[in-house]
């Protein structure tokens, strides 16, 4: 059936309307509504990213529709044939001019982004520092506060205001940290440790989840990341101390085998849990008389960083 040019003015109509309400769920997004310093630059760089986009699609749309309309083929049509022209230095500057002044500008805010969300960079505060190791697991989340000396599972609870520090390995295939309204995903991986520094700057639950494919019930490997005052966090510390039970070294072996798992929480944990965990391949190439692998090395999470910064999730 030959479409009649009604029929295409009314499905350019319903396309735009369908583009307008797909963006404007980009409100609900909760990336835009960030919680914490690095998701607020974040955020900002989002919308930078987008203004640019918008810089270079609306003309080249514009210009696209209006040649399309200019040009068409109809009866009559008195548009200058030049059949020898070939340059113009105008509009020569302009189309090499704009493209080269976007990649000056992206350059220069892309080198800024980079070295402003460095992952393992400390975040500047008074506060300090909390230090929490995350495991991924089959299909659940370990989280161990060395420092308190509890543990839980599928759930987080930091201070507000108080920068965070992560030390993040896996004991399972590769996965993806990430907490979305604090900050950008980092990868955890077996036999290495990544650093992540995040900070969350007003009480509240925000979704934590993982953001990688890693087997069958990968969806399922989702956690509250709760932010409270310090005092609610020390309460909750307590509590789980007083009447959560020990997590011993068989009762960790059971937990890693694959499998998803309620909220849990334990009053203490093997030491150097987390480094065992790291080190763990390196061990059992020991034991084989097989040299280590140079990526399993060093005894500090600190020494193995991610080359994934906050800047690109």
């Amino acid at each position: 059936m030959k479409e009649t040019p009604a029929f295409k003015r009314v499905a350019a109509i319903f396309a735009v309307i369908g583009l307008g309400l797909i963006t404007s769920g980009c409100a609900n997004l909760i990336v835009l509504d960030p919680k914490g310093p690095i998701g607020e630059q974040q955020k900002d760089l989002i919308w930078f990213t987008i203004i640019i986009a918008l810089l270079v699609f609306i003309p080249v749309m514009a210009l696209t529709a209006f040649i399309v309309w200019r040009y068409r083929d109809k009866p009559g049509n008195k548009a200058p044939y030049i059949p020898d022209w070939e340059h113009n230095t105008k509009l020569e500057a302009i189309w090499w001019g704009v493209p080269i002044l976007i990649i000056i500008v992206l350059a220069v805010v892309t080198v800024r982004y980079t070295y402003a969300l460095e992952p393992s960079k400390p975040l500047g505060s008074k506060e300090e520092t909390l230090t929490v190791q995350v495991a991924s697991l089959d299909w659940k989340w370990l989280f161990l506060y060395p420092e308190q000396g509890i543990a839980s599972v599928n759930y987080l609870q930091i201070p507000e205001d108080v920068p965070v520090k992560f030390e993040l390995t896996s004991d399972a295939p590769m996965n993806s940290f990430w907490i979305p309204q604090l900050g950008g995903q980092v990868y955890t991986m077996s036999g290495m440790a990544m650093t992540l520094h995040l900070q969350a700057d007003e009480p509240g639950v925000y979704m934590g989840s993982g953001a990688n494919f890693s087997g069958a019930q990968f969806g399922q490997m989702k956690f509250d990341a709760k932010a409270t005052s310090q005092a609610e966090f020390d309460e909750w510390v307590a509590s789980v101390k007083q009447t959560s039970p020990s997590l011993t070294a068989q009762g960790y072996q059971k937990l890693a085998q694959p499998g998803v798992s309620e909220v849990l929480s334990f009053s203490s944990f093997p030491e150097k849990l987390f480094q065992k965990i790291v080190n763990k391949y390196v061990e059992s190439e020991k034991k084989d008389g097989a040299e280590p692998s140079k990526n399993a090395e060093g005894p500090s999470p600190d020494v193995k960083q991610s080359g994934t910064s906050h800047a690109n999730h």
